[in-house]
C-alpha cells in the first residue's frame, strides 16, 4: 500500500541554489551568472525537482526511475535518471564502499542533481543511500523545496527473493562485506514525501503515484 504525505520535518537552513555552501580551497571564488534558476525554469516550462528514490538493493528503484522518466518525457517534461550503479561506472568510478566513499558518492550525485534542477530538469535519483545523515546531506545540497524523498519500502525478504544482480547470495556467502540489509544497516526515512512498496504495487501504479505527486507540486 502506498502512502503520500507532505514532509513533516523542519526544513534546514540552506544555501541559495545560485551560491555554494562553502569553498573547500583557497583562491577559488564563486562567479555568479546572469540567468537565474527562475528564468531557466520559465524557459523549460517547469520547475526543477529531484525525486530521490531510496531503498534496499532489489527494491525496484532503478526500474521505477526509468519508468517515471519515460512517463515524464512522454508528457513533454524534461527529465533524467541518475542511477547509482551507472554513476559508479564513470563520475564516481574512483570510489569504493567504505562509509566515507559512500557518503562522497551521495554528495557528488546530489551536486549533479542540484545543477540539473537549476537548469530546470526533473531528476530521478536512484540510490540505496541507507543512512539518514547522507540523505539529509543530499537534501541540504539540492534544497528542501526541490528534494522529494521517496522510500521504496519493499521488504528485505522480497528483495532477496528477487536478487536481480545476485548480490544477496554473494553477501550471504561472505563475498560482499557491509552489504545493506544483510551485514550493514538501512535506516528507514523518518519523513518521506512518498512511500512505495513494489511488492504490493505494480510498476505502473508506483510510477503513476510519483507522476501525480510531481504534478501536484510542480504545476
Amino acid at each position: 500500500m502506498s502512502t503520500l504525505k507532505q514532509r513533516e520535518a523542519p526544513a534546514p537552513d540552506l544555501p541559495s541554489a545560485d551560491q555554494p555552501a562553502a569553498v573547500c580551497a583557497p583562491n577559488i571564488f564563486w562567479h555568479p551568472g546572469k540567468v537565474s534558476a527562475a528564468a531557466r525554469s520559465r524557459q523549460a516550462g517547469q520547475r526543477g525537482a529531484t525525486v530521490w528514490l531510496t531503498g534496499l538493493s532489489g527494491a525496484g528503484k532503478s526500474t521505477l526511475a526509468c519508468e517515471l522518466e519515460k512517463m515524464l518525457i512522454d508528457a513533454g517534461r524534461a527529465a533524467y535518471v541518475l542511477d547509482g550503479d551507472n554513476l559508479r561506472h564513470h563520475l564516481n568510478r574512483d570510489l569504493g564502499f567504505s562509509p566515507q566513499d559512500r557518503q562522497e558518492n551521495i554528495r557528488r550525485s546530489a551536486e549533479v542533481a542540484r545543477l540539473m534542477n537549476d537548469a530546470g530538469l526533473i531528476v530521478i535519483a536512484a540510490f540505496i543511500s541507507p543512512l539518514r545523515q547522507d540523505r539529509a546531506m543530499a537534501c541540504g545540497i539540492i534544497g528542501a523545496d526541490n528534494f522529494i524523498e521517496t522510500y521504496v519500502s519493499t521488504p528485505c525478504q522480497v528483495c532477496e527473493e528477487r536478487d536481480p544482480k545476485g548480490l544477496y547470495a554473494k553477501a550471504r556467502a561472505g563475498l560482499i562485506a557491509e552489504f545493506t540489509g544483510i551485514s550493514a544497516p538501512y535506516e528507514v526515512p523518518l519523513y518521506p514525501a512518498v512511500v512505495l512498496d513494489t511488492d504490493c504495487l505494480t510498476l505502473q501504479q508506483s510510477s503513476r503515484l510519483l507522476f501525480q505527486h510531481l504534478a501536484q507540486r510542480r504545476n
